[in-house]
């Protein structure tokens, strides 16, 4: 998969993200830092990356209006660079085992000590 984290993240994550075999790419490393939400869903779209942020009512707004998308991942809390990471290495593992969200957001939460995980379509489907 191909992540692009969000400039309110750490570009730890992009570490994480290649040491498992993923590859990846910080806002702020492709000179983008500092740009409109909906000009990063773009160059997400634009280059099927998987956006990985913090900002959940934003990006969910603006991926709700595609109609395809290769996913959104969304760290719950605003966390500091250790539960980061920690967040992002479950989120990955779960990645492995759901597979690509395409067209869907996984949302990583903390409840206690643990990970949790939420999976919605977005844009939701018409069925």
């Amino acid at each position: 998969m191909r992540f692009l984290i969000d400039e309110c993240l750490s570009v730890d994550l992009v570490r994480i993200a290649i040491g498992r075999g993923h590859q990846a790419e910080h806002v702020a490393h492709v000179g983008k830092a500092g740009w409109k939400d909906w000009n990063v869903a773009r160059y997400a779209h634009e280059g099927d990356f998987v956006l990985v942020t913090n900002n959940a009512v934003d990006f969910r707004r603006l991926y709700a209006k595609q109609e395809l998308h290769v996913g959104l991942i969304i760290i719950i809390p605003n966390a500091g660079l250790s539960l980061q990471r920690q967040l992002f290495q479950a989120t990955l593992e779960e990645l492995a085992t759901q597979g690509e969200p395409i067209n869907c957001v996984l949302e990583v939460d903390l409840i206690g000590d643990e990970a949790t995980f939420a999976i919605y379509d977005l844009p939701e489907s018409s069925s």
